[in-house]
């Protein structure tokens, strides 16, 4: 069992983000985009394109999320920024808005083989909720996989899991869809 460290992503840390996401680019060269961008722009952009923008967002001190750390290695990713960010939550009828509250979301988790199923999603939760509620957020939201008994792969539990995000405190406040329940933690201000 590792303890971990946390860190939101910085220029400086750009080398940990593209060693922990590898020649893949995390998964099928996303490089954590898919949210980000159109079905069209994500077909013409996966791989090296899209690896170039998650770097320019990270340069132009974007922020995009969070790098967990086991003995020194980055391990773990969670992106989290506001709504906003990610034009697909608005386009998607799964994960449109609930409510006219600002809310950071959460969007995905990547997990290096070496780290899992020692609770780092929790613990990348917890450390969303203490970036977010630094930046002066107050709600963070979650839209994870409710796989209701079913195993779900690595691959697919990109969102994360329902229970993971019960466990880090959220309640549901929405579902639009029998395994996709919309997730959220209000944060103390």
């Amino acid at each position: 069992m590792h303890s971990f460290e946390f860190h939101v992503v910085t220029a400086d840390r750009w080398d940990d983000f593209e060693t922990l996401f590898g020649d893949n680019g995390a998964c099928d060269g996303c490089w954590c985009m898919w949210n980000r961008q159109t079905q069209a722009e994500y077909n013409a952009n996966r791989g090296d394109s899209n690896r170039r923008q998650m770097h320019d967002i990270i340069h132009a001190d974007g922020k995009p999320g969070i790098l967990a750390y086991a003995d020194g290695e980055p391990v773990g990713w969670c992106s989290v920024a506001p709504r906003e960010e990610f034009g697909r939550l608005a386009r998607s009828p799964v994960m449109k808005p609930v409510d006219d509250t600002p809310v950071w979301s959460v969007v995905c988790f990547y997990v290096d083989r070496t780290a899992r199923g020692q609770g780092l999603t929790v613990a990348l939760l917890d450390a969303a909720k203490e970036y977010v509620r630094a930046e002066g957020g107050t709600v963070l939201e979650g839209y994870p996989v409710d796989p209701q008994g079913e195993r779900v792969s690595p691959t697919s539990a990109w969102y994360g899991l329902a229970s993971a995000f019960e466990e880090a405190g959220f309640v549901e406040v929405a579902r639009r869809k029998e395994t996709r329940p919309v997730m959220r933690f209000e944060l103390e201000t």
